[in-house]
């Protein structure tokens, strides 16, 4: 295994460089409103004098980020379940979480909180470049486990990206540095149809210096599934997706930075984790007998099909299904108050929207989000 020092323009901070940067974000403006959210009833410098304290990257892990993601879901959700603890715990070694993406932020240090309280080690967390919008946002991502994952590159400088990102991840997996989470897919899922993106699979082969089952065998990959009973940031998901349709959809300045504190700040009723089973090596060796891009496709249907088993749908799930259907197929899933409820709801949500985008297709659109978690499960059978 090659030496990980070769990997600081990608790699999360160490503890002295996290205890250097974290003095930084101590001094930020934000820090004392940051404060009175994390520590309702102690001083407002509380959070200011934490993180002066603070001399590794688990200090603040336990210290802030995990005071920081307790406040979102006793503020923000109706409660946080999980299931499948025991495939992580069953790992000899570490492993390679691949999740299923709603939310920015949300869906990795969700899953560290769970990981935190079970005992298990913390990930490494790859997010995109974009994200690191400033100095202080990458600061803060970077002592937060973050690795950095390069866009909008040509089709070479991809190649060498993704080679250089591919050695990191087996590197740190396999030296039993860090087990790692990932997005199934670049970007979030908008549509609500969880797909792996064959290409992500092919990049983890790139590292590898054994045979394809060796290789992937050796990454122990645990597909992750995600599921919030109100869809974070549903109503910008269903406006990208609208004016998608007739232009490339081009990003405003800090539009990634709205996405992250809307979905933050959105109340997403309950949350549900489910850590799936690692792929077996006969799956995998399944995988090794067919032939060129067929075996990352044979990859990413394992890969789907648990992160779809895993996913958890939620009453607004059915009603959307029977609303975009014309049926009353999962009545049974909900009252009609639950419904008139989500109705209500909907409305709501795409009222706030620009008038000029057309309502008709902006309803499908929303409605489908949520239904579409439902006709997945039906697709596996």
């Amino acid at each position: 295994m090659e030496d990980l020092k070769g990997y600081e323009s990608i790699g999360p901070y160490n503890d002295q460089e996290a205890a250097q940067a974290i003095a930084r974000l101590a001094n930020h403006p934000y820090v004392y409103r940051l404060s009175r959210y994390l520590f309702p009833g102690e001083p407002v410098n509380t959070l200011r004098k934490a993180l002066k304290n603070i001399h590794t990257v688990d200090e603040f892990q336990q210290i802030v980020m995990n005071q920081a993601v307790g406040w979102v879901l006793d503020n923000t959700t109706d409660g946080l379940t999980y299931e499948g603890i025991e495939n992580v715990k069953g790992i000899d070694g570490k492993f390679l979480a691949m999740s299923n993406h709603r939310d920015i932020i949300l869906d990795p240090a969700f899953t560290q909180y769970v990981l935190l309280r079970n005992g298990v080690a913390l990930t490494e967390i790859a997010v995109g470049d974009n994200l690191l919008s400033s100095k202080t946002v990458e600061r803060l991502l970077r002592c937060n486990r973050s690795i950095t994952v390069i866009r909008g590159l040509s089709a070479r400088e991809l190649y060498t990206q993704s080679k250089y990102l591919s050695n990191y991840i087996r590197n740190s997996i396999v030296s039993g540095k860090s087990s790692v989470w990932i997005a199934q897919r670049q970007g979030r899922t908008k549509d609500g149809a969880d797909s792996t993106e064959q290409g992500l699979l092919k990049m983890f082969d790139m590292s590898g210096t054994g045979s394809f089952q060796a290789n992937f065998r050796e990454l122990n990959i645990i597909p992750l599934s995600i599921s919030y009973e109100y869809e974070s940031c549903d109503a910008r998901k269903a406006r990208e997706m609208l004016i998608s349709r007739s232009r490339k959809y081009v990003k405003k300045k800090d539009e990634d930075m709205h996405s992250i504190l809307t979905g933050i700040r959105q109340q997403k009723g309950r949350v549900h984790l489910c850590f799936g089973k690692p792929l077996t090596a006969d799956e995998i060796a399944a995988a090794a007998a067919c032939s060129g891009n067929d075996r990352y496709q044979y990859l990413r249907h394992v890969v789907d099909r648990r992160i779809v088993e895993g996913y958890k749908l939620w009453k607004t799930n059915y009603i959307a299904y029977d609303m975009v259907h014309g049926t009353d197929k999962y009545a049974s899933k909900y009252t009609l108050q639950q419904k008139a409820d989500f109705e209500k709801y909907v409305a709501h949500k795409i009222g706030k929207l620009p008038k000029s985008l057309d309502r008709t297709q902006l309803r499908e659109i929303f409605l489908n989000i949520y239904a579409n978690p439902v006709l997945s499960k039906e697709n596996l059978a």
